[in-house]
């Protein structure tokens, strides 16, 4: 019986990494589309949210059937709720990526507005987040989460950044506004990637010590 449990939990565990995997694809892409100018590709990402939100599905289907099958305890519990939380941060991140896609089509049809630099830094950024948050997770190391929480900053000083630069565009010419708006928008949506993670990195941090650090800085 308890070999069967542990069989269930490694499942749920593939699941979300499949989810997490799919994420950062649409991120990649979306920001490939911005970068290249490849509209075929933005609408892909667009199209592509709904297999994220179908495993999304899957992965709350599956925790909810272990917590009224298992009654687990102690870190199991903590375990599948976590993943229940971490499962809504991460399809959450692929409707940001999704809505970048969307914005992308937009520009499209206006002239470049500047070489893109912090954007492109602000994703990667916002990509490594993830994928340490994902070994993390798998790995159980809580000193890695934290270092994660605290790597947030830096994704918020390139919003603002952007946000400054974007907008002295915009005084310059108002031909730049409606392009100028909609890079300060992808820039906005990278941000909030970065925040989902960071919640996804303290939700490790509960799931591995039963401790909360939300709503606090911990280096």
């Amino acid at each position: 019986m308890e070999r069967h449990f542990d069989e269930e939990l490694n499942n749920l565990k593939k699941n979300i990494l499949k989810m997490a995997s799919l994420v950062d694809e649409s991120i990649a892409k979306a920001i490939k589309s911005l970068l290249e100018r490849k509209e075929d590709l933005a609408i892909e990402v667009e199209n592509e949210d709904n297999a994220i939100d179908m495993v999304e599905i899957e992965v709350d289907m599956l925790c909810l059937d272990l917590l009224a099958r298992r009654q687990p305890i102690a870190i199991d519990l903590r375990f599948i709720t976590s993943v229940m939380k971490i499962n809504s941060d991460l399809e959450r991140i692929g409707d940001l990526a999704a809505n970048i896609g969307h914005k992308v089509q937009i520009l499209l049809k206006y002239p470049q507005l500047k070489p893109l630099i912090d954007i492109p830094r602000m994703a990667e950024l916002v990509r490594a987040m993830l994928k340490d948050s994902i070994t993390a997770l798998v790995d159980k190391n809580t000193e890695l989460a934290r270092n994660i929480t605290a790597r947030d900053h830096e994704v918020d000083e390139l919003y603002v950044q952007v946000f400054r630069e974007v907008l002295t565009h915009m005084m310059d010419d108002n031909e730049n506004i409606k392009n100028g708006i909609e890079l300060i928008l992808i820039a906005k949506h990278l941000e909030r990637m970065a925040d989902h993670v960071t919640n996804i990195a303290e939700d490790i941090v509960y799931m591995v010590e039963g401790k909360t650090i939300k709503h606090q800085f911990e280096p």
